[in-house]
C-alpha cells in the first residue's frame, strides 16, 4: 500500500520483507527486519508518497521537520553473549567472534557452528587442553569500517572488562576510526557481563532500540541499567575452577571429596566471585533460585526474561528451570536454556549451570540485600 499525502508530522512505523523506497525526501532509509522510525521532512512537513509493500501503522506524534532514521545503527556484541546464532539474527544484533583453542588447533568462538558444543566439552573432560584470545583491536577496526563505510553509526556492547581486556581493544578501534570517519559515531559499552546474561543485555537494549532510543540514548540506557542483570553460578566439577585459579587446589581436593558445590555471582566490576558452599546438587540447586528470588524485580511476581546457560550439565540446568519457572509464574515467556559457548566454556569447564535475570542493582556484598545463608 501506499502512503497517502497529508501527514505532517506523524511517526512512520513498519515492518517490512520486502524493499522499498522514499521519493523525495532527502536522507537515507536502510532496509531491515526490524522496527525503523522516520520523521518526515519536507518543507511543508507533507511525506512526499513514498511506496511501501507492506502494513504500515500510522501513530500521531509531532516532530521537529528533519530525517532523523533513529533506529539506523549497528547493535553489536562479542561472541561470548552464549545465545544462538539464530537468536542473535532474529533480533538484529551483529557479533565479533573471539577465539580459543583446542589441543593445538585454534578456532573461531562463532555460536557452535565451527565446533559442536558437546564435541568441545567431551574433548576438555577427556583432558585435552584449552585457552582463549579475546577479539583484536584489528579485528573491530575492520568490522566496524565496514558498517561505517554504510553511512551506519555503532553501538558496541563488550564483554565484562573484570573478565578480559576486550573492551580496550574495542575502544582502540573506536579512537582509530574517529579520525578517519568524523562524521560518525561509534560508542563502547563495557556490559559487566557475560554468557547468557550478557546475552539478556543485548536483548534489553534490542527492546530500547526497537521502540525507537536513539544511539545515544540506548547506551545511556545500557550504562544506567546494566547493573541490574544478574549473574549466579554454580559448577558440580571444581577441576577448572582449580585450573584458572578461582579456588586453590586444597579446596578444590576437599570439595571433590565432600562433594561441595561452589555458588558464585557476578559482582559490580564484572568480575565472577565464589560467594557460598553448599554440600551437594541439591542443595545448591535450591539457593540459586532462593538468590532469584532475593534479588529479582518484584520478587515472585518477576515478569521479565529469565536464561540459564549450562556447559554439558543440561538436566542440571532443566531443574533449575522448572524450579524457577514454578516459584516464579509471570515470567515473560519459558526459562530459555542456552549453551556456555567455547570462550567462558574454556574457563568453567563441563558441570556449570548459570542464572540471569533483571533485579536490584548488583552488591559488592551480596548478603546485604539478601537474609544470611544458613
Amino acid at each position: 500500500m501506499a502512503l497517502q499525502e497529508g501527514c505532517p508530522g506523524r511517526k512512520l512505523i513498519f515492518r517490512s520483507n520486502k524493499p522499498f523506497t522514499k521519493d523525495s525526501t532527502p536522507g537515507r532509509v536502510f532496509f531491515y527486519p526490524q522496527w525503523l522510525r522516520i520523521r518526515a521532512h519536507s518543507t511543508d512537513g507533507r511525506f512526499s508518497r513514498p511506496a511501501v509493500s507492506d502494513k504500515i501503522n500510522l501513530v500521531s506524534n509531532h516532530f521537529p521537520y528533519e530525517v532523523n532514521e533513529l533506529n539506523d545503527y549497528v547493535l553489536s556484541c562479542c561472541s561470548t553473549v552464549d545465545v544462538s546464532e539464530e537468536h542473535l539474527s532474529a533480533r538484529g544484533i551483529h557479533y565479533f567472534p573471539f577465539h580459543f583453542v583446542l589441543g593445538d588447533q585454534e578456532y573461531p568462538d562463532d555460536l557452535g557452528k565451527t565446533m559442536r558444543y558437546e564435541d568441545f566439552y567431551r574433548r576438555m573432560a577427556e583432558g585435552e587442553m584449552t585457552r582463549t584470545s579475546q577479539i583484536g583491536s584489528g579485528e573491530f577496526i575492520d568490522g566496524f569500517e565496514a558498517f561505517l563505510k554504510q553511512g551506519r553509526d555503532i553501538l558496541h556492547v563488550t564483554l565484562s572488562s573484570g573478565i578480559s581486556g576486550v573492551y580496550n581493544s574495542a575502544c582502540i578501534a573506536r579512537d582509530y576510526l574517529k579520525e578517519k570517519y568524523p562524521e560518525r559515531t561509534i560508542i563502547v559499552v563495557d556490559s559487566r557481563a557475560a554468557s547468557s546474561g550478557y546475552g539478556l543485555l543485548m536483548d534489553l537494549l534490542a527492546d530500547r532500540r526497537d521502540e525507537g532510543l536513539t544511539l545515544q540514548e540506548c547506551a545511556e540506557w545500557a550504562e544506567a541499567n546494566k547493573l541490574r542483570v544478574h549473574h549466579w553460578f554454580f559448577s558440580t566439577d571444581l577441576t577448572f575452577y582449580v585450573r584458572g585459579g578461582r579456588i586453590s587446589k586444597a579446596s578444590g581436593w576437599f570439595g571433590t571429596l565432600l562433594r561441595i558445590c561452589p555458588l558464585l555471582n557476578m559482582d559490580p566490576p564484572g568480575r565472577l566471585i565464589p560467594r557460598y558452599k553448599y554440600r551437594g546438587k541439591d542443595a545448591v540447586r535450591k539457593a540459586i533460585v532462593r538468590k532469584m528470588e532475593a534479588h529479582a524485580e518484584g520478587g515472585r511476581d518477576y515478569a521479565g526474561r529469565c536464561y540459564i546457560s549450562q556447559s554439558a550439565c543440561r538436566e542440571d540446568a532443566q531443574i533449575v528451570a522448572s524450579l524457577v519457572e514454578e516459584a516464579f509464574p509471570n515470567l515473560r515467556g519459558k526459562v530459555e536454556i542456552n549453551w556456555i559457548g567455547t570462550t567462558i566454556g574454556a574457563h568453567t569447564g563441563p558441570g556449570t549451570v548459570a542464572l540471569f535475570f533483571v533485579g536490584d542493582p548488583r552488591d559488592e556484598d551480596p548478603e546485604s540485600a539478601s537474609p544470611k545463608e544458613k
